[in-house]
């Protein structure tokens, strides 16, 4: 039995994907431009804050648009693995003690668009509806 949303899975999805590349986008933003302003004062962008700051601006957005969705989902999981275990984990194991919650979330839901591909409202997919198209 498909849940009473299971019609509109396709378009949840889309939806999912996108807040969830706004979102990490953010994070993007907020260390290169300052905007979200946030709470704590920014790190100098260098070294590994800078490939971090790169990563959640380029992949958020990508994956918001959906293009190459999957290997920017990927490229962006793994990066909040590695904040995971570099930040949050030497504060504690689990997630609620370490504030290593969004990196949490964002490494799973990212994982899951790995899997799944860009889908719905996409890049990716008018340019398989147009390969598709030529070649009929």
């Amino acid at each position: 039995m498909e849940g009473f949303l299971g019609r509109y899975s396709s378009y949840i999805y889309a939806i999912f994907r996108i807040v969830f590349g706004f979102v990490f986008m953010m994070y993007g933003t907020q260390k290169f431009f300052g905007w979200p302003p946030s709470q704590q004062p920014g790190a100098p962008l260098a070294g590994i804050m800078l490939v971090a700051a790169i990563i959640e601006l380029v992949c958020g957005f990508l994956i918001i648009i959906g293009f190459f969705g999957s290997i920017a989902a990927f490229i962006a999981s793994g990066e909040m693995a590695v904040a995971y275990f570099m930040v949050h984990q030497a504060m504690g194991i689990l997630p609620p003690g370490n504030n290593g919650q969004a990196a949490v979330l964002f490494c799973f839901a990212f994982l899951y668009i790995a899997s799944k591909g860009s889908g719905l409202w996409s890049v990716d997919s008018l340019m398989k509806g147009s390969r598709t198209a030529d070649t009929a």
